[in-house]
């Protein structure tokens, strides 16, 4: 019995984790802005805005936008493509 992961999951984990340390690089961003220079958080940036709350939902957005590209991207496993084009035609 084969053990090792499939080619689908492999790609897929390593797209998962690249994902991850992009939004985890932006995430930590904003903590240590928040940490070491908290006085560049209340900068007006965009339309009367503090870079707080721009930063805050642009993080939100981002991630929305890298759980797409991971839906979009993620490859399916050998067996399962099979199966869901059954589910759908009623076999």
């Amino acid at each position: 019995m084969n053990t090792s992961p499939s080619p689908a999951r492999q790609f897929n984990s390593r797209l998962g984790l690249i994902l991850f340390a992009i939004y985890l690089a932006l995430y930590l961003g904003f903590v240590f802005i928040n940490a070491f220079a908290a006085d560049w958080m209340e900068k007006i940036v965009l339309a009367g805005l503090n870079l707080a709350i721009v930063y805050g939902f642009a993080l939100i957005v981002i991630a929305l936008l890298l759980a797409g590209i991971y839906g979009l991207l993620c490859r399916a496993e050998p067996g399962e493509a099979d199966t869901s084009n059954k589910q759908e035609s009623g076999q």
